[in-house]
């Protein structure tokens, strides 16, 4: 098939971030990818044998220029953090927003003032916190349970460079 005639064509593809987020929930996962490592190992073996990369094959056959970026970075978490807050709190292991939340502010930002950040507001009390660096939350109930269940896994939404600087790749026809 051709696109040609066709200005634009986007692709989404996002086996990758599910993987991310299925790792830390699935034992099967966890026993293939026990670390970074095997991670990265894992993601480019998918790619060289995906769809994505034979669409991109595709699209060099046809002399057409090629976008790739992604709409956020991904951070392994490595350091918990203590977070405080109630029970209708937000359930995001690198951001949390809720009322009268609290963290070591070595741990995270705590946004008292929403607008200030352009954040939506949501009331008297309520305030968010964005984990730095790569740490990520966990309640004081089985604090330790959740802090083995998310350590070393791939997380976003926090405040680091991995997270906030997104790649962009514009790969153009050899003429």
């Amino acid at each position: 098939p051709t696109l040609r005639k066709v200005p634009l064509v986007a692709l989404v593809f996002n086996f990758v971030d599910i993987v991310a987020h299925s790792r830390s929930e699935s034992v099967v996962l966890q026993e293939m990818l026990p670390n970074e490592s095997a991670y990265r190992s894992f993601t480019k073996s998918w790619f060289l044998h995906s769809p994505l990369f034979e669409s991109l094959k595709m699209i060099a056959e046809q002399d057409a220029v090629v976008i790739i970026t992604t709409d956020h970075g991904s951070i392994l978490g490595r350091r918990s953090a203590l977070a405080l807050g109630d029970r209708q709190t937000s359930t995001n292991v690198r951001y949390k927003f809720g009322n009268n939340l609290n963290c070591d502010p070595r741990q995270a930002i705590r946004v008292k003032d929403p607008a200030q950040y352009k954040l939506p507001p949501g009331g008297v009390n309520k305030n968010y916190l964005i984990a730095k660096e790569d740490f990520y939350f966990v309640y004081p109930t089985k604090f330790h349970e959740y802090e083995r269940h998310y350590r070393d896994s791939f997380q976003h939404g926090g405040i680091s460079m991995e997270e906030m600087i997104l790649p962009c790749v514009t790969m153009e026809p050899k003429r």
